[in-house]
C-alpha cells in the first residue's frame, strides 16, 4: 500500500479543478489533481461563456488561446411557438476586454487549461474511496483513500468533483435537489458547412424551450429543456434513445431545421440529465470550508444551467481562491503555514466569505430563470417570460450587472525577497 504526501490536492479535473490548478501554478504552487475518469471529460459538448468568464480566463492567462478560435455571439432571437412572434435581443454586452458572449467546445477548454499544467499534475483513473482527517483538528492533514489502495495525505484539499461531490459531502453540505426540469443536448456536424450566422435561435412554449447556436462553420450546438424531471435517468447514457425521444416527442413543434440538426448529432456528444441545484441557504450558511479543506465550482454551488453561469462561476472561484492564497504568499514572503497565524485556512476562509454572496445569488437567479422560461401557459407567466425576462433582463441587468462582473486578477508573487514562493509547512 503506497502512501503519498502532497501540499495541495485537487479532486476533479473538470473546469473547476483545472482552473484552480492553473491558478495555483501561476502562484508557484504545484498541486496534485486526482481524476476518476481515464481522460479529460467533454460531457456537455459546448459551454456558454459570458464576459465574466473571459475576464477570469484572462486572469489565468489563457483567454487569448480561445478567443482567437471562437467569435462572439451578438444576437439572440426568441420565437414564441404558440404565437409565432420573434423578438431580437443584443448579446453584445459590455466588458473591459470586449469579449461578449461566446459558445466554445467544453473539451477544447479543458485541453487548453490542462496544456498549461506540468505533465504529471493530473492523475487519471484515481477514484476516491474515502476521505478522513488524521486527527480531530481541522488543520491536520486530510487522508484520501483511493480505490486502488493508495493513501494520499494532503495539507490542503480542494474539492472540484462536481454536483455529487465527495468533498462537499465530507463538509456536510446538503445533497443537490432535482429542479423539476431535464435537459438534452448535442453537437451536430455539417461537413459541407451549415451557412448560418453566429447567433442564438431559441424557441419557447409552455413547459419547454429549445435552441441552437453555431460554434464554427461546420458544427452546431443544440439543447432542449423540458419540465420532465422523472425522465432523465432512463436515457442519460443512451444516445439512440435521446435522439429518438427528442425527435418524436419534442421536435414536432419546432422548425424542421431543428430536427435536421438533431439527426446530424455526433452520438458521443448526446447527453440527457435532470437539472440539479443546492438549496441557496445551504450554500450561504453551509460549511463551505473546514480548516484547509474547501470546494470550488459545482461542488460548492450546483445550479441549473438556465443563466449559463455554472462554468463561469467555477472560473471565478478558481481566480478568487488563487488571489486569496497569493496575497497570503506575499504577506508571509512565500512560506504558508497550515497552523498558527497567517495560515492557509484563513486564506480559504476569505475566499469562502467573498464567494458565497455571489454564488448564492446565482443559484437563486438560475433557478428562477428556468422557472420563468419554462413556465406554464398562463398569461402572467407568458408576460414574465416574453416581456420582462427576454426584453428587459437579457442584455440589460443580466447582460451588464451579472455577466459583466470582474472577479479580479491573480497577484504577482514573483518577488525577489521570497526564498520559495511555493512552500507550505
Amino acid at each position: 500500500m503506497e502512501t503519498v504526501e502532497k501540499d495541495v490536492v485537487i479532486i476533479g479535473a473538470g473546469i473547476a479543478g483545472l482552473a484552480t490548478a492553473l491558478a495555483l501554478k501561476r502562484l508557484g504552487i504545484k498541486p496534485l489533481v486526482l481524476e476518476k475518469s481515464d481522460g479529460l471529460r467533454g460531457t456537455g459538448a459546448a459551454i456558454n461563456f459570458a464576459p465574466n468568464a473571459w475576464l477570469a480566463l484572462d486572469a489565468l492567462g489563457v483567454s487569448h488561446k480561445l478567443a482567437s478560435i471562437y467569435d462572439p455571439v451578438k444576437r439572440l432571437f426568441v420565437t414564441n411557438l404558440r404565437t409565432g412572434a420573434t423578438q431580437e435581443t443584443s448579446l453584445a454586452g459590455k466588458s473591459e476586454n470586449g469579449s461578449g458572449v461566446r459558445y466554445i467546445h467544453r473539451k477544447k477548454l479543458l485541453e487548453t487549461l490542462a496544456d498549461e499544467l506540468p505533465d504529471d499534475t493530473i492523475h487519471f483513473s484515481s477514484k476516491i474511496a474515502a476521505i478522513n482527517s488524521e486527527t480531530h483538528d481541522a488543520l491536520s492533514p486530510v487522508i484520501i483513500h483511493l480505490a486502488d489502495g493508495t493513501i494520499v495525505k494532503a495539507r490542503v484539499l480542494i474539492g472540484c468533483d462536481g454536483i455529487h461531490s465527495t468533498v462537499a459531502r465530507w463538509l456536510g453540505l446538503s445533497e443537490p435537489l432535482n429542479a423539476g426540469r431535464s435537459a438534452g443536448l448535442g453537437l451536430a456536424v455539417f461537413p459541407e458547412g451549415h451557412g448560418l450566422n453566429k447567433e442564438v435561435r431559441l424557441f419557447v412554449d409552455a413547459g419547454m424551450r429549445a435552441g441552437y447556436v453555431p460554434l464554427n462553420d461546420n458544427e452546431i450546438y443544440w439543447f432542449l429543456v423540458c419540465n420532465c424531471s422523472a425522465e432523465g435517468e432512463s436515457k442519460a447514457r443512451n444516445p439512440e434513445l435521446i435522439q429518438k425521444e427528442v425527435l418524436e416527442k419534442y421536435a414536432k413543434v419546432l422548425p424542421p431545421f431543428y430536427s435536421d440538426i438533431v439527426r446530424r448529432s455526433d452520438a458521443s456528444t448526446l447527453h440527457w440529465a435532470p437539472l440539479m441545484f443546492r438549496h441557496p441557504w445551504n450554500v450561504f450558511f453551509g460549511n463551505l470550508s473546514k480548516g484547509n479543506v474547501t470546494v470550488v465550482g459545482d461542488a460548492m454551488h450546483p445550479m441549473t444551467p438556465d443563466l449559463g453561469q455554472g462554468g463561469c462561476q467555477a472560473l471565478e472561484d478558481a481566480v478568487v481562491l488563487g488571489r486569496h492564497i497569493g496575497n497570503l504568499l506575499i504577506k508571509t514572503k512565500g512560506h504558508i503555514a497550515t497552523t498558527g497565524d497567517n495560515n492557509v485556512a484563513q486564506a480559504i476562509d476569505g475566499y469562502v466569505k467573498e464567494r458565497k454572496w455571489r454564488v448564492t445569488g446565482m443559484v437563486i437567479g438560475s433557478y428562477l430563470s428556468g422557472w420563468v422560461q419554462n413556465g406554464g401557459s398562463n398569461w402572467w407567466m407568458r408576460f414574465l417570460r416574453d416581456v420582462i425576462f427576454y426584453r428587459f433582463l437579457v442584455g440589460g441587468v443580466l447582460g451588464n450587472k451579472v455577466t459583466g462582473y470582474d472577479c479580479g486578477k491573480l497577484p504577482d508573487v514573483s518577488l525577489g525577497e521570497m526564498d520559495n514562493p511555493c512552500k507550505i509547512d
